[in-house]
């Protein structure tokens, strides 16, 4: 049986804390994996020339986790449990974003030269991904009404 339990508010930014290796004029921030991140890193890809105006993601997972972290410039992320849906501004790149699994997700805004690097739980799996809305309501029902009843 799938949790469904939680909600976009459990998805949290992540602060990575990085320990900065400086070096006269530049940072270095290392990225360890599996060290700053809740799960165990299988995947990373990044995205870059993305035009302004358009968006990405669109979907949501059954089971993959992911982190994004904005290296470059900035964008927008609308994440969605089918109850409640929230807006998170990502410009810092020593902060990234969470993302738990059974959340909708639409990435938007990329200012000029933004680049986005996405770290996942998993391997690229085409049946762990739901990429119709409706289709995504109807995964998450049984939490939807156990939501409403609150």
């Amino acid at each position: 049986m799938k949790n469904l339990s939680y909600t976009v508010d459990d998805c949290s930014f992540i602060d990575f804390e990085f320990e900065k290796i400086q070096d006269n004029s530049f940072l270095i921030d290392p990225l360890q994996c599996n060290q700053n991140i809740p799960f165990e890193v299988k995947r990373m890809y990044y995205m870059y020339d993305i035009p302004q105006l358009m968006s990405r993601g669109g979907h949501g997972h059954k089971r993959l986790q992911q982190v994004v972290i904005p290296l470059q410039g900035s964008f927008s992320l609308q994440i969605d449990d089918g109850c409640k849906s929230r807006e998170v501004h990502l410009s810092i790149p020593t902060i990234g974003f969470h993302f738990i699994p059974g959340i909708w997700r639409e990435v938007y805004d990329f200012t000029p030269g933004a680049l986005c690097l996405v770290l996942a739980s998993e391997v690229y799996e085409e049946r762990d991904y739901i990429r119709n809305y409706e289709e995504f309501l109807e995964y998450r029902l049984p939490a939807i009404s156990d939501l409403a009843r609150l």
